[in-house]
């Protein structure tokens, strides 16, 4: 069993999107994947319809695997299950601060999945906290979504550093460029610049395009609305590059 771990530190970059189709794409080519929503607001449930429980659960998700079981939603599609989020997930970092072993809780809980599931995808909200510590080490890949923009690129340079500075392994880290407009000079100069002193960027790239937009108003993957739009295809190549060399 992988688990990918979808997740930046700044907001608004696609993350939650880029969980969503990887989830389907995965699912749809065999893999019995689960979908783990960690972010409070609950979009990647919301995509797939799937509800929380109306019991708060938050404060016992990292007590015992048999809580996870309980949570674990069917979806819409074969091989796809999630565990959606509750607003109770907002707390997961004082909830954190008072356990043992706080950075291992994680995965040691992902563990009773391994003959369950071939892949766990987290969508991850956007910060540093005790929480993404705990998701760092759990993880075997973290998939960044990097606008090509100069905030982003500082903000990418941090969480490189954030790893370096914790002595996590940085070879985690797989980023790739997201909402890029092509037609902007500033996206193709960045995205040239960044590709050329990191080597590990992915060479798929994720469109800006109001087809990913809709996925709210679909409640759905791209691949089910707008098949062939080049956002599916975009998310296609994506899933295709992280399968064949890192899965």
């Amino acid at each position: 069993m992988k688990v990918i771990a979808c997740y930046s530190m700044k907001g608004g970059v696609g993350k939650t999107a880029t969980a969503v189709n990887l989830a389907y794409f995965a699912a749809k080519s065999g893999k019995r994947t689960l979908l783990i929503d960690l972010d409070p607001q609950g979009a990647s449930s919301f995509y797939f319809r799937v509800k929380p429980s109306s019991k708060k659960w938050g404060e016992r998700f990292f007590k015992a695997y048999r809580t996870l079981v309980k949570n674990i939603k069917a979806s819409d599609f074969e091989h796809l299950d999630v565990i959606p989020a509750h607003l109770s997930f907002r707390n997961f970092d004082s909830m954190l601060s008072d356990l043992k072993k706080r950075e291992n809780r994680l995965k040691r809980l992902l563990k009773g999945f391994r003959k369950e599931y071939d892949l766990v995808i987290l969508d991850c909200p956007p910060s540093i906290s005790f929480l993404s510590e705990s998701i760092f080490t759990a993880s075997d890949i973290v998939l960044v979504p990097v606008i090509p923009t100069t905030l982003s690129e500082r903000t990418f340079e941090q969480l490189l550093q954030f790893f370096q500075e914790n002595k996590y392994p940085q070879k985690k880290i797989v980023p790739f460029f997201s909402m890029v407009q092509s037609q902007k000079s500033l996206h193709k100069s960045t995205m040239e610049a960044m590709s050329t002193r990191r080597k590990v960027f992915l060479k798929s790239t994720i469109p800006y395009s109001s087809d990913i937009e809709k996925m709210g108003q679909h409640k759905a993957p791209v691949d089910l609305f707008a098949r062939s739009t080049s956002a599916n295809a975009a998310y296609m190549k994506l899933w295709a590059e992280i399968s064949e060399q890192h899965l």
